[in-house]
């Protein structure tokens, strides 16, 4: 009986971490050209918890015409849903002003049990954040 609940306790482990290396990578989005009004999203979560993050705009009529953001602080998997969070003493300094506190994104990937010629592209929607603009952005995984 102890070796059946010691097997079914290490393959929902193992589970957890297969779902968490899905989630590791790059995520990026770019709306516009370089010609016009561009926005550059970049996140990168990392293995050991933590994520940075890089905004980057350029309004060609814009007051500044460039506009660059940075954040950074870890991050953890629920389900399909992770939360960032941010330690106000060590993730927010002169460089790195975002704070994503209170921000969740949705992890978006094809279901193993769809069979489908369909293609979705593996994505991070965000759905909570009091950084106003990054709700509802798809940042997609490179």
């Amino acid at each position: 009986m102890k070796s059946i609940i010691t097997l079914l306790l290490l393959i929902s482990g193992l589970t957890s971490f297969s779902q968490t290396d899905k989630v590791i990578g790059e995520y990026s989005l770019k709306l516009g050209t370089k010609e016009n009004n561009l926005f550059e999203y970049d996140l990168t979560l990392a293995q050991d918890g933590t994520f940075t993050f890089h905004y980057h705009s350029k309004i060609k009529n814009g007051i500044p015409p460039e506009v660059d953001k940075y954040g950074k602080g870890k991050w953890e998997l629920n389900k399909d849903i992770i939360s960032f969070f941010c330690e106000k003493t060590i993730d927010i300094d002169d460089k790195n002003t975002l704070d994503f506190s209170n921000s969740k994104a949705r992890f978006v990937t094809k279901s193993p049990r769809d069979t489908s010629d369909r293609i979705i592209k593996t994505k991070l929607l965000f759905l909570e954040s009091e950084i106003l603009w990054m709700k509802r952005i798809e940042l997609f995984k490179m």
